[in-house]
């Protein structure tokens, strides 16, 4: 069991949520603050993903990103910054014509992901460790072995932490290849991603198998999707690792009550207590996940 527990809070994430729930923030004034209330309510870490303003699509501008970091630091809050670098991964096909792409599809090069992440120098970006049947339908995230090399590469150049997005067993075991080629630094920090259609199911024993064969020493969250967000938040601290909840994940704190980003956090902050651990601060999360310090 963990007995310091890491809390990240993914605020919105790029799915089609919005007009799922009035909390779900899309503007970088509302991003910002939700993710300044979910710091307060004790989250660590902040996961962030921007949106377009006008129409609540995910979306990769940097001027998005720089308007959401600048505004959450501008307020002296304590809280280590993720920024996704997963947009520009989607290809939408037909089915009938393959190499046809259809609208959605957003699909760029490994380092074409990546300019919010120079220019902003986060504490943590996102690495998505290999491509995946996303949901129904003709939707792929595409993440080849040489877009994943290369943008680990950039990423290590520019002395940002990945975050290892992990959806699948065999991501795991690419980004342990990674690792023993020297294009990931020590601590190694996994987010393992479950019952996302059609990844790692939710299931215990899928979770536990995969703890089983981090490397040494690595850092580790969990997350699933929907009503199993708190349930896998205490699966996770058991197992011995950390948690991620947020709007990017569930929209509910409980059955027909939409949550916000605060509450769901506040919620990990009951469980993590209730079995006896402690929340960790940002600064024991910076020393935990090999970070600079706060500036």
């Amino acid at each position: 069991m963990n007995s310091s527990v890491i809390i990240t809070c993914a605020l919105t994430g790029a799915g089609d949520t919005v007009g799922r729930s009035p909390h779900v923030p899309v503007t970088p004034e509302q991003i910002a603050r939700s993710a300044v209330e979910a710091a307060e309510a004790g989250a660590a870490v902040v996961h962030i993903h921007v949106r377009d303003p006008e129409t609540g699509v995910g979306a990769r501008d940097p001027r998005l990103y720089r308007e959401v970091v600048e505004r959450i630091k501008e307020t002296g809050t304590d809280v280590v910054i993720n920024l996704t670098a997963g947009m520009g991964g989607d290809l939408v096909i037909d089915p009938e014509d393959p190499l046809t792409r259809l609208p959605g599809t957003d699909l760029v090069g490994g380092v074409e992901r990546l300019p919010h992440v120079e220019e902003l120098l986060p504490d943590i970006c996102t690495l998505d460790c290999g491509s995946l049947n996303f949901g129904e339908g003709s939707n792929l995230y595409i993440s080849t072995p040489d877009m994943l090399r290369k943008g680990a590469k950039r990423i290590q150049e520019l002395g940002v932490r990945p975050e290892l997005e992990i959806f699948d067993t065999g991501q795991l075991w690419f980004a342990k290849q990674l690792l023993d080629e020297g294009l990931l630094d020590d601590p190694t920090v996994f987010q393992l991603c479950m019952g996302i259609p059609w990844g790692a199911p939710a299931e215990p024993g899928v979770l536990k198998s995969m703890v089983d064969i981090l490397p040494a020493g690595a850092q580790w969250a969990s997350f699933a999707l929907g009503r199993m967000q708190m349930p896998w938040a205490a699966q996770s601290i058991l197992l011995g690792g950390n948690v991620r909840v947020g709007l990017e994940d569930n929209l509910y704190l409980s059955k027909g009550v939409k949550a916000t980003n605060a509450q769901l956090v506040e919620r990990a902050v009951q469980i993590t207590e209730l079995l006896g651990a402690q929340v960790a601060t940002p600064d024991q999360a910076r020393e935990r996940l090999g970070l600079r310090p706060r500036a």
